[in-house]
């Protein structure tokens, strides 16, 4: 008798974002959201004069294209979830969004001076629709603009442990490297200026912890070796000349 071949189960489908769009803000306890959400804000903010024109691709409830635009930055959410941004209209009726994919953004090329994305690129998973993106997220800036890409760093060696906790998460994410963002980035015609790695306050820190919690992460960071292990990889690229 032949051996048999054992049957794998069916790859999972991406989690449809829409049906989780009521709670995703609420998954995290607030403080641990609200330090991210500072800290990402004004990383993204130093990087551009007042009042640029930005992109946030992917941007789900908008809570950062939120922050960024109190920040003094001229923000378009674009996100492929309706119901994701309807919880940035719901709190900011004027603020304008657009209905679509990171990897056919409808805009004119140079069309922004910066172009972002945050825990993005491991819901598109796919490598063709990663390429896709960062391909688009170049063009759609000017030339010399701002490209930002930041990301669970698959180093990291909690992320499994989080992510089969999470509504947002079930198996079918992939958590981009550094060196595929890096080469989608330059294969666009982009320009790497900086990539770093950031992040290492987890969800069960207690608020009244955040403070030396916040210490060591800025010293796992300067640390060689230890940053590898951070949460995020963050990478600033500007775009070239067509």
């Amino acid at each position: 008798m032949p051996t048999p071949i054992p049957t794998l189960p069916p790859p999972a489908q991406p989690v449809d974002l829409d049906a989780v769009a009521g709670v995703y803000d609420s998954v995290f306890p607030a403080h641990v959201a609200e330090h991210y959400l500072h800290r990402r804000g004004r990383y993204i903010r130093d990087l551009v004069d007042a009042g640029a024109a930005a992109l946030d691709v992917g941007a789900g409830t908008g809570v950062l294209a939120e922050r960024l635009a109190d920040l003094g930055l001229d923000v378009v959410a674009l996100d492929p979830f309706p119901r994701m941004l309807a919880q940035l209209r719901r709190r900011r009726p004027d603020f304008r969004t657009v209905e679509a994919p990171g990897h056919a953004i409808p805009f004119p090329d140079g069309r922004f001076d910066l172009t972002y994305c945050v825990a993005v690129m491991h819901h598109i998973a796919a490598p063709d629709l990663v390429r896709a993106t960062l391909a688009e997220m170049v063009r759609v800036t000017r030339p010399g603009g701002t490209i930002v890409v930041w990301d669970h760093n698959p180093l990291n060696p909690y992320w499994p442990l989080l992510m089969r906790r999470v509504p947002q998460d079930n198996g079918a994410e992939r958590l981009v490297p550094m060196a595929e963002l890096l080469a989608g980035l330059r294969d666009a015609g982009a320009e790497i200026r900086r990539a770093e790695r950031l992040g290492l306050i987890p969800e069960f820190v207690p608020e009244r912890l955040l403070p030396a919690a916040a210490v060591l992460e800025r010293l796992a960071e300067a640390t060689p070796g230890l940053r590898n292990l951070c949460a995020h990889n963050v990478v600033v690229a500007v775009a070239g000349k067509r």
